[in-house]
Parts: C-alpha cells; structure tokens; sequence
C-alpha cells in the first residue's frame, strides 16, 4: 500500500427530511446563492422545503447550469455572486450543479481571468467561498470531494480541476428526493459512481486488501440495488443504498494507497465536449475498450474484479477476464444505455476528433502508469465501434 494522507471535512447529513438541517448548519448572517439547474427542484419540493428552512435569510438564487455545467453560465453566476456581495453558496441539484458551484466558489475570489483555473487544473486556486450543497440526483459524488469537471462551449473543452479549497462545508442527502428521477439520469448515475470505482480499483495491485474489499462492496451494492431503482422507484432502502454508494465511490476513502487510472474519465470528457453525449454514456462506451485494450497491465486486478465481483470461476484466467468485462458491458446495456460508438453514429473520423482534442488539452500520459498515450487512446476508442 502506498503511503497516503486522508482528510475529508464534509459533513454528511442523510436521512428523510434532513433538508431541515439547512436552518442550523448555514451560517447565521450570510447572503447565500441558491444555485440549481433546470428547476426540477421546484417541481419535486426540494425548493420550498429549502426556502422554508432558511427562511428570514437573504437568498438570492441563480438556475438553468446545465447537465455539463458551461463556463459560460457559470460565470454569469460569479457576476450575480459579486454584485449581490453573495458570501455563502448553496448547491441544489446533482453532480452538475455541485461541480459549477465549485467553480463559482473559487472564481468569485480569483484574482485574474477565472479560465486559468480549469487550464491548471485548480492548483492556482488561493480561496473560495463556502458552500454547500442539496444532493438530488446520486452519481458523481461531487457532494463530498473537492473536484469538478467543467465544459466551455466556445472551444469544445471539458476539463476538471481540484482544490481543498472547494470541499462542501456540508452536504444533505435524502434519498426521497431521488424518486422522481428519470430512468436515464437513475441509470447514468448508477454507471458514473461504478466507474469512478473501476478508475481507483482496476489498477495495479498495491496489496489494499481494506480499499479493495470497500471496492467490490460498492461494486456488488450498485449491480443488485441499480436495476431495482428502475423498477421500484419509491424503494427507500434501495434509493438510500445507490445514494451513499455513490457518495462513497468518490470521497477519496477507497482512492488512498493505491494508484489511480482515470483514462476512461478523460477520454470520456472529449466525447461529451465534442458531441454532446451524457457524462456516463461515455465511460460506458469507453470502459470496456480501454479494459479489453490494456487487459495484461491489469491482468491480476482483472482478474480479482471477475471473480470477486462478477462471480466466474470457470476458464483459464484469459476467459475469466474477458467473462467480467463482458459481464460489465451487459450490466451497463440491462440498464439502457448503448456502449458502442456506432450506437451514437461516431466513426473512425470521430475518434480522430477526439485524438485531437486529447493532444490539445495535453492529456497525453493518462492512465495509472502514464502510459495511455493519444495512439493508445485512439487503439481503445477504435474497440469501441
């Protein structure tokens, strides 16, 4: 196991009507930004039992960030965050409307043109405002880890960036606000948390037997509880599951001491920049193919992942890992989403676009070793027609 630091200071608030909570743990004598999306928020109650719990304080409110929040929009916001004198920041909605608020929160304090935070990836953030955030749609676990992936639509970028400075201060999750879901945002945050698992655990082996078993725990909790979401949507303990798997799947509990792929993520990215593709339709066409590709640099914890999580015993060792990638692409298929680029009429001249896109964002060693060049890159997506 690697030598590794583990801080996470987010609170988590999770239950039936914890929205509530919002009245004692935001700071008395804020001026707080309501920051949402598409106002699903306002049909399914969230925002009355918000503004009900901070009522008497002075809220300003920004929507419409979009699913792949645009700097665009998000900037708009840090001009309303500054004329208003906004101090604290309140992110209601799903992993899109949490990563923009981490962006808001460090641009409205930046020194400088905001762009330059996604070029260097956070590190030249120095502060940001405090937040928190209203968790409704389980996926990206952005509610508790300090990252955030950002589109600009101008130049058809998608890049993430990091900073301690942007962690929730505290985050609620209800797992009622979770019913009404559509069954493709229920199915895409269902792959998203899988594969920010398989990024941190289909790596090389670093004897973490603690890190792997939490793995394959979430693993195993997803492949049973994501296909009965679909069918009983109003099923509190299988909704509560999903939510704090994907919460756990990316607070940083299962990344300590082991290396770390995240290959499939920023290739991922290039495909929703470039053709508009939902964030987890894009791991569930690039996983199988960067698995198949680079299947003996992974050979032992490909194999762990097919018996352990997959369950196939029978066969050589070579049959057992092509099994559980198998397995894996069916599993994404049963909950409705295609896997193949064809599915979504990208070919051969699309994936050039993305290769491209790769060199100019300089994602050019990806991969746990580095060693998943723009050529490697362009040898997994051609296993993905």
């Amino acid at each position: 196991m690697q030598n590794f630091t583990f801080h996470n200071p987010t609170k988590i608030i999770f239950g039936k009507g914890t929205i509530g909570a919002l009245k004692r743990e935001v700071p008395a004598g804020k001026k707080i930004m309501l920051i949402y999306g598409g106002g699903s928020i306002k049909r399914n109650g969230t925002y009355d039992e918000i503004m009900a719990a901070l009522e008497g304080r002075e809220v300003f409110e920004f929507g419409g960030v979009e699913p792949n929040p645009t700097y665009e929009t998000l900037m708009k916001c840090v001009e309303e965050v500054k004329k208003n004198g906004v101090d604290f920041l309140l992110a209601a909605g799903g992993g899109s409307v949490i990563d923009g608020t981490k962006f808001v929160a460090a641009a409205a304090l930046f020194d400088g043109d905001p762009w330059k935070i996604l070029q260097t990836y956070g590190s030249c953030v120095k502060a940001a405002l405090p937040f928190a955030s209203v968790l409704t749609l389980p996926a990206t676990g952005s509610e508790m880890n300090s990252g955030s992936v950002i589109t600009r639509v101008s130049i058809k970028a998608k890049l993430p960036f990091n900073s301690k400075l942007v962690f929730p201060m505290f985050s609620v999750l209800d797992p009622l606000k979770t019913y009404t879901l559509p069954h493709n945002q229920v199915a895409n945050g269902v792959i998203d948390a899988f594969i920010h698992i398989v990024e941190q655990y289909l790596t090389s082996p670093a004897h973490a037997k603690v890190q792997d078993r939490f793995a394959e725990g979430l693993l195993l909790t997803l492949i049973e509880e994501g296909p009965l979401a679909l069918k009983d949507p109003e099923n509190y303990d299988v909704r509560s599951n999903i939510m704090w798997a994907a919460t756990m799947a990316l607070n940083g509990l299962i990344g300590a001491g082991v290396s770390q792929d995240w290959s499939t993520h920023m290739i991922g990215h290039e495909l929703t920049a470039l053709y508009g593709l939902d964030h987890a339709v894009t791991l569930a066409i690039v996983l199988p193919g960067n698995l198949t590709l680079r299947k003996e640099a992974k050979r032992q914890k490909l194999l762990q992942f097919a018996q352990r999580v997959w369950n196939v015993r029978s066969g050589n060792e070579d049959h057992q890992i092509a099994e559980g990638i198998k397995m894996t692409r069916d599993f994404f298929e049963s909950l409705g989403v295609k896997t193949r680029l064809s599915d979504y009429k990208i070919d051969s001249t699309g994936i050039e676009k993305v290769v491209a896109q790769l060199k100019s964002h300089q994602m050019i060693k990806l991969g746990e070793n580095g060693d998943v060049t723009p050529d490697v890159a362009r040898q997994i997506l051609e296993l993905c027609l």
